[in-house]
């Protein structure tokens, strides 16, 4: 039984981690400012007599020291997560996400807590070369100040688990899908089509490619590597890269159609044109996980099924609709 902090956690990932380190029988506490949590999302962990509550941003670092006292372990997965709006609001990404890190790490450095989950993004990776793209892939040029943010955020706590002895693990997610999804592209289209059921405006061309990822799948490749076999604390560095996708990718245009067809619409399709859908907006992202499947990982869902998952459950809890503007 240990004590584990996550930071976000009334976010999509972070709730569903919570909820599964209680199931556990493991003392959590969630540390979020709720600009993008939400309280619904943590309805299920609230009554559990193994939870706490602080509501705190990341970049208090008195308050993050003080509640980091007595944790064995920090799942960090609080960050900034528009991409899109990056460039209109560039200090947001250093912020929450690079400064933010900075601080959890010192947090647990000063509290000697050695064991940091950190939750990357295949962003970090801009517009690689190789397809399906490694973790040994070089460093990338970046095209979003998100993923150049999360790339910094990589360097730091590599640097702390050479430096103080830390167990550090980094995990590059494609776009996660599943109850409590709160953006992204399967979100717009569904808000698009419920506020008008006849058309839908797709940026880009639609024929950007991308492999998506059950909430599920992730957790259950988080927790084999991160929780049973401990593979950072074996290696040289104590730092492990993992990625986590699905081994297939889908075209953008594909997963409209999928959409629409789930809502049980007729809806015309409109593309603004464009290999982009905006400024960062990687065109092709596709994840070799090899590395996580040669620790015994198989995923359990397919794209299109996540997807209709999803859709359901938007259509079916319009409030986060609402509450995201």
């Amino acid at each position: 039984m240990r004590r584990y902090l996550v930071t976000g956690g009334a976010g999509f990932i972070g709730s569903h981690i919570t909820e599964k380190l209680l199931s556990m029988g493991h003392y959590v506490t969630v540390f979020d400012n709720f600009s993008t949590g939400n309280q619904r999302f943590l309805s299920s962990s609230k009554s559990h007599e193994k939870f706490t509550l602080i509501n705190g941003d990341l970049l208090d670092s008195d308050l993050l020291e003080k509640t980091l006292e007595g944790i064995d372990v920090v799942y960090h997965m609080a960050a900034n997560a528009d991409i899109r709006l990056g460039f209109k609001n560039p200090r947001a990404d250093i912020e929450q996400n690079t400064f933010a890190t900075f601080n959890v790490l010192e947090a647990m450095r000063k509290n000697e807590v050695k064991r940091i989950i950190f939750a990357s993004s295949a962003a970090a990776l801009g517009e690689p070369d190789a397809f399906p793209t490694p973790e040994t892939c070089k460093i990338p040029t970046q095209t979003s100040l998100y993923g150049a943010s999360k790339m910094a955020c990589e360097g730091m706590i590599s640097s702390y688990c050479e430096g103080y002895g830390f167990e550090g693990y980094a995990f590059r997610f494609v776009s996660l899908l599943g109850p409590r999804y709160p953006h992204g592209h399967v979100y717009d289209f569904v808000k698009q089509l419920m506020s008008n059921p006849n058309k839908l405006k797709v940026l880009g061309d639609g024929t950007q490619r991308k492999s998506y990822m059950h909430i599920d799948d992730c957790l259950n490749a988080i927790f084999l590597v991160a929780e049973e076999n401990r593979t950072a604390s074996n290696t040289k560095h104590n730092y492990q890269v993992y990625h986590l996708g699905n081994p297939d990718y889908i075209q953008v245009s594909e997963s409209a159609k999928i959409i629409i067809d789930q809502m049980g619409l007729v809806a015309n399709i409109e593309f603004t044109g464009g290999r982009q859908g905006w400024i960062g907006d990687n065109p092709f992202v596709f994840l070799d996980v090899s590395k996580i499947q040669s620790e015994g990982w198989v995923p359990k869902n397919n794209i299109e099924n996540s997807v209709r998952e999803t859709v359901d459950w938007l259509v079916k809890n319009p409030w986060i609709m609402q509450r995201r503007k």
